[in-house]
């Protein structure tokens, strides 16, 4: 960081962009320090959010627009890809708004609304956004009108409306202004190509750096990108909107961390959800190396193996390969429960199988998991693991496979936890010291279900699980 005295006879001063020039003065040394002071508190008030962005603050993200943003019946929102491009790629971040769509982590806050036309977010952003002042708005709001209405006039004039609303409440906002996806539904729709023509010119015309062209219409072709309707996107459309909303966004802020890198190996074809993949995160060396399985939690229902990105890098840089593993949840077409520990075997004797391959030694595997991915771990057969990581199981789905668990467990439970009571955590960890299984467990009082969560800002609980998580493996990977 400059300092006043390292430029005697020099101001620093700051232009639009950021950028510090100098200016020549002779002014005395105690008013100049002054000056200088005045000048570096301006930079950091004026300094665009990408740069504050650098440090442990969170980035809050507010998708606006129609059912495109909002997913409906038979399609998704781009919302979910997003989310987990920007996970992946370093991020914190936040979505926000009134509204909410269900994804595979469970809900997505967003300000989408069905049916609804840009002049109707108009009406509302004030409001909205004084009590969601998000950092970066993504704004993709161009369908619900009809050509014969020549909506594209007053539709201009309201984009400009809800950007100068946002940047009154909010000067230091990033509106991502996008062209609207083309559609098939024609002739309603044949006004978006002109639409989108002028949406560039009002960009341009508004000339700020806050307000960021997105180009969303290049490249999507409605005819594989939408379903029947030819409007909504499909999974290959939602993948590409995501895509176009990942790169504008990392075009103008950095990530607050480094990327997540998986190797991604499929161990199981899954016609309901696709392919289902081990993330792999190898420990590096020639010699073969121990695991560690993470099952991700969600209730059966929700879920994704990003959950363990964290732990499993943070394992792979201290030489134990990390593998976090996607199996089926009910949000992406699974029946029942047994088929996701089915899919936990799945996945490890593929990795028995696979293990020269993934440079495993097969003595050293150590299974994990939180919450049903914890009960997961826990049915995990004994011959095939050295031991258990159970983060806050249900222990009612393992009450069954207490009398075939003798590997060695690290048990961790909330005092408060809103699925297991204490007495019957405490009793689920007699039953297994009575059979001489060696049990190490860490209650934590005042804390829930989950202890942390992963998606929020990581606090000491985190920090001290991993110092527990550590200390555990050094003894069990001998």
């Amino acid at each position: 960081m400059f300092s006043a005295s390292s430029f005697p006879d020099r101001l620093l001063a700051v232009d639009k962009r950021g950028v510090f020039y100098r200016i020549m003065t002779n002014m005395p040394s105690l008013f100049m320090k002054k000056i200088f002071a005045c000048f570096v508190l301006a930079f950091f008030l004026s300094v665009p959010s990408c740069l504050r962005a650098m440090g442990n603050c969170r980035l809050t993200i507010m998708g606006l627009g129609d059912s495109i943003t909002e997913g409906g019946d038979g399609f998704s929102s781009y919302l979910y890809p997003l989310w987990e491009r920007l996970f992946t790629a370093g991020y914190d971040v936040d979505f926000v708004g009134p509204q909410r769509s269900e994804c595979r982590i469970g809900w997505l806050n967003h300000c989408g609304f069905s049916g609804k036309p840009v002049e109707f977010l108009d009406e509302r952003i004030d409001s909205i956004y004084r009590r969601y002042p998000a950092d970066i708005v993504l704004l993709h709001a161009g369908h619900n009108h009809f050509a014969d209405e020549r909506p594209v006039d007053g539709m201009i004039r309201t984009y400009a409306s809800i950007i100068n609303k946002i940047h009154v409440i909010n000067p230091q906002a990033y509106v991502f202004l996008a062209k609207v996806t083309p559609s098939g539904k024609l002739p309603k729709y044949s006004y978006i190509p002109e639409l989108n023509r002028r949406i560039e010119a009002l960009v341009d015309s508004i000339g700020s750096e806050r307000v960021v062209l997105v180009d969303m219409a290049s490249g999507y072709d409605w005819r594989t990108m939408t379903i029947d309707d030819k409007v909504h996107p499909n999974r290959r459309g939602r993948e590409f909107m995501a895509d176009v909303w990942m790169k504008a966004i990392a075009s103008v802020f950095k990530p607050q961390h480094e990327a997540f890198s998986p190797e991604k190996v499929c161990y199981r074809r899954d016609s309901l959800a696709g392919d289902l993949e081990l993330h792999v995160f190898r420990a590096h060396g020639d010699k073969l190396k121990p695991a560690v399985i993470y099952f991700f939690a969600g209730g059966w229902k929700y879920g994704s193996p990003l959950q363990f990105y964290r732990e499993c890098q943070w394992h792979a840089r201290n030489g134990i390969t990390g593998i976090s593993v996607d199996y089926s949840i009910k949000y992406l077409g699974s029946k029942s429960a047994s088929q996701s520990v089915e899919d936990g075997r799945a996945a490890l004797a593929y990795i028995r199988a696979h293990a020269g391959e993934l440079g495993i030694d097969t003595s050293r595997i150590v299974v994990a998991g939180a919450s049903a991915g914890g009960a997961i771990a826990g049915k995990m057969e004994d011959s095939v693991v050295c031991a258990r990581m159970l983060y806050y199981p249900v222990v009612d789905s393992l009450a069954d496979d207490v009398e075939t668990m003798h590997k060695p467990i690290l048990f961790m439970m909330g005092s408060k936890d809103s699925f297991t009571p204490m007495a019957k955590a405490k009793d689920f960890e007699v039953k297994l010291r009575e059979q001489s299984t060696i049990v190490e467990s860490h209650y934590f009082e005042g804390l829930g279900h989950p202890l942390f969560r992963y998606r929020e800002c990581l606090g000491s609980v985190f920090y001290d699980i991993r110092e527990i998580t550590d200390r555990f493996l050094s003894r069990v990977l001998k």
